[in-house]
């Protein structure tokens, strides 16, 4: 059986044209104009959740906080092109993913799809990593580039594998910084870091491949559609 996606958004134009793309795509749809009836589809049980975060009765952020209290479905965020801040204060709260209005359908099919496929990848997967010419073995500790190993320092390679671990998922420069260094971590030395990375696993480091930046908020490694 196909996926059950929850629609929340207020605005029934907006409603009907993810119906139209998602069962395009497949995927069962359940529409929700506001936060109430969003928390009880969700305890009812869908697959995952496509959220506005403009609703009339609830901040979509503090709905978003009251789903992950009860439940690990994925979430994947709309957003405008204006709210960075809301991105990012989504994304630290636990959401998947973020889509920036105005969206392409192949870019949407492709978040869904990601945000879909981490869920049910079981926890401590072992199989190597691969996108391109870049293989991380998380097992082993080796990265290789066009099968040749390159050598990265601890710092880049905790960088490299928590990035590995979330393949496809923006990681905040916060969500970064507390995993890797606590409270006393600093965005401009995380820079640093990914740049050194880059210089190491990349073709062309000024237009990167796998690493890339998801401008103002934090990183996505790229991983296959």
């Amino acid at each position: 059986m196909s996926a059950l996606v929850l629609v929340v958004d207020d605005e029934p134009p907006i409603r009907r044209l993810l119906r139209t793309v998602l069962e395009a795509e497949a995927y069962r749809v359940r529409e929700a104009a506001d936060a109430r009836a969003a928390l009880a589809a969700v305890a009812e049980g869908v697959d995952l959740v496509l959220l506005d975060l403009g609703l009339p009765d609830m901040d979509g952020l503090e709905l978003l906080g009251r789903i992950r209290k009860s439940s690990d479905v994925p979430v994947v965020v709309v957003s405008s092109r204006e709210d960075e801040r809301g991105k990012v204060a989504a994304l630290d709260l636990g959401a998947d993913d973020y889509v920036t209005k105005p969206f392409g359908v192949a870019e949407l099919a492709a978040r869904l799809r990601a945000a879909l496929r981490h869920h049910v990848a079981r926890e401590g997967e072992t199989a190597p990593f691969r996108h391109g010419d870049l293989v991380v073995d998380r097992v082993r500790r080796r990265v290789t580039v066009d099968g040749a190993e390159v050598h990265l320092t601890p710092r880049e390679y905790d960088i490299l594998d928590l990035l590995v671990a979330h393949a496809g998922r923006v990681l905040t420069h916060r969500f970064i910084m507390a995993r890797l260094w606590g409270a006393s971590g600093d965005v401009q030395q995380l820079r640093v870091y990914v740049r050194q990375l880059r210089q190491k696993i990349e073709r062309d480091p000024a237009r990167p491949d796998h690493v890339l930046t998801e401008t103002g908020v934090g990183y996505r490694l790229a991983e296959d559609a």
